[in-house]
């Protein structure tokens, strides 16, 4: 349609049941979700006047259990959560494609170039054209197309905003160039692709499909190329808890060696077994060979593959436990993971950087504000990220003023999940 029309019937409330429906809400709230929705079509309309429009979304993540297990393709347990990156765009006429994101420069992929670049690594432009290539390799005719782009999703959150934005992209592409012919889950692996390949970084797939597929989903990456996922119903509301995710203010600096080396010491743990990934060896057989393997790998690799050997372990009790309504047993998983991180995964700060522990720091200023109560936890990555917490409904704003009084206004942010992960609003 063209973005006028976008926008006439945003204003009219047509689009109302679709926002409610992606977002989960009603009232105030998809009011305010519309009012975001028509500001990014107004601004697509004015820079770029004249193009047909459709609206995009794609949300952020939470990994609500497996830390670090989806790289041994392992299990996980993981969320959409109530940040999106959502996109206004549509075909331009040319061979390139143009994304302006907010607060960023533009993004200009041409699709006849679409090699990996080093020199791009880390970066927009490598994401995109990381899609853009798979798509093509897939047999799909892309051409041009231009789109703007407004993120609530903070980088370096611990809410996956590279994912969020590999899902936007290929949910757009998708939608206007190849029929919508792609799943959720082949979204989610070229996003990974794009991530691994373009952009440089040696992630599992848990954050795109998270960021796809939507809702809670308990997910089994024994055959990455067809994990096997199935959706968990959660109220967290009707269990009196809200899901805080915390930025505990430490430096970002490039941590990609110090997620490397988790992945490489898991690795070196699984060859001793002439395995390639954890998930492929016998627990009871690492434990009879445990002595072999400190020798062959190292201690820490010992310890980081009986942190993946437990925590793996866990994620189907915590679907369980969430399926079954025994928020109170989730809740007691969620704290042993949390040690289990802290103590055997060794992720809470960064070795090369020993002295800056914001991560420990925001945990234990969390224990003390929920006073026995609630579960928190490592969150994702680690090192320098963010920290989950669970918290009763009548002490999340007293919890969420004393993180921010440490931590800095807006440090702890109180989220929902939502059901709907990548998907197309209006087109």
């Amino acid at each position: 349609m063209e973005s006028q029309e976008l926008v006439d019937r945003l204003n009219a409330g047509d689009l109302d049941a679709r926002i409610a429906q992606i977002y989960a809400v009603a009232g105030p709230a998809l009011a305010a979700a519309r009012a975001r929705l028509t500001g990014l079509a107004v601004r697509f309309a004015d820079e770029f006047p004249g193009l047909p429009a459709a609206l995009f979304t794609a949300a952020g993540r939470t990994e609500m259990g497996g830390n670090h297990t989806d790289h041994q393709h392992g299990q996980v347990l993981a969320g959409s959560v109530s940040v999106d990156m959502i996109a206004c765009g549509g075909p331009n006429g040319t061979d390139e494609i143009r994304v302006r994101s907010e607060g960023y420069p533009e993004v200009v992929v041409r699709l006849g170039d679409l090699e990996p670049n080093p020199a791009e690594h880390g970066s927009s432009e490598s994401l995109v054209r990381g899609v853009a290539r798979a798509l093509t390799d897939r047999g799909f005719p892309l051409a041009g197309a231009s789109l703007c782009v407004v993120s609530s999703v903070p980088g370096g959150s611990g809410l996956s905003s590279s994912a969020s934005y590999e899902i936007l992209i290929g949910v757009a592409l998708n939608h206007l160039f190849c029929g919508g012919e792609l799943s959720a889950v082949e979204l989610a692996q070229i996003g990974q692709y794009a991530e691994n390949v373009f952009f440089g970084k040696p992630s599992g797939l848990m954050d795109q499909m998270a960021c796809s597929v939507g809702g809670v989903v308990h997910i089994d990456f024994a055959d990455p190329a067809a994990p096997v996922f199935n959706r968990v119903e959660v109220d967290l509301a009707a269990a009196g808890h809200v899901l805080c995710i915390i930025d505990s203010g430490a430096d970002h600096a490039d941590l990609t060696d110090e997620y490397s080396a988790i992945t490489a010491e898991m690795r070196a743990a699984a060859a001793c077994f002439g395995a390639e990934y954890l998930s492929q060896v016998d627990p009871d057989a690492f434990w009879a060979r445990l002595d072999e393997v400190r020798r062959k790998a190292g201690d820490r690799a010992a310890l980081r593959a009986i942190h993946f050997f437990e925590d793996n372990a866990r994620v189907p009790q915590q679907a369980a436990a969430l399926a079954q309504g025994r928020f109170g047993d989730f809740l007691g998983l969620v704290t042993a993971s949390g040690i289990s991180s802290a103590t055997h995964l060794q992720n809470l700060y960064a070795a090369s950087h020993p002295a800056q522990q914001a991560v420990g720091i925001t945990i234990a200023l969390a224990q003390r504000l929920l006073d026995g109560r609630g579960a928190v936890r490592v969150h994702g990555g680690g090192f320098a990220g963010t920290v989950q917490a669970y918290v009763p409904v009548e002490s999340a704003d007293a919890f969420k003023a004393g993180m921010d009084a440490v931590l800095g206004e807006g440090a702890c942010q109180v989220l929902s999940i939502r059901p709907i992960g990548g998907g197309v609003i209006a087109g």
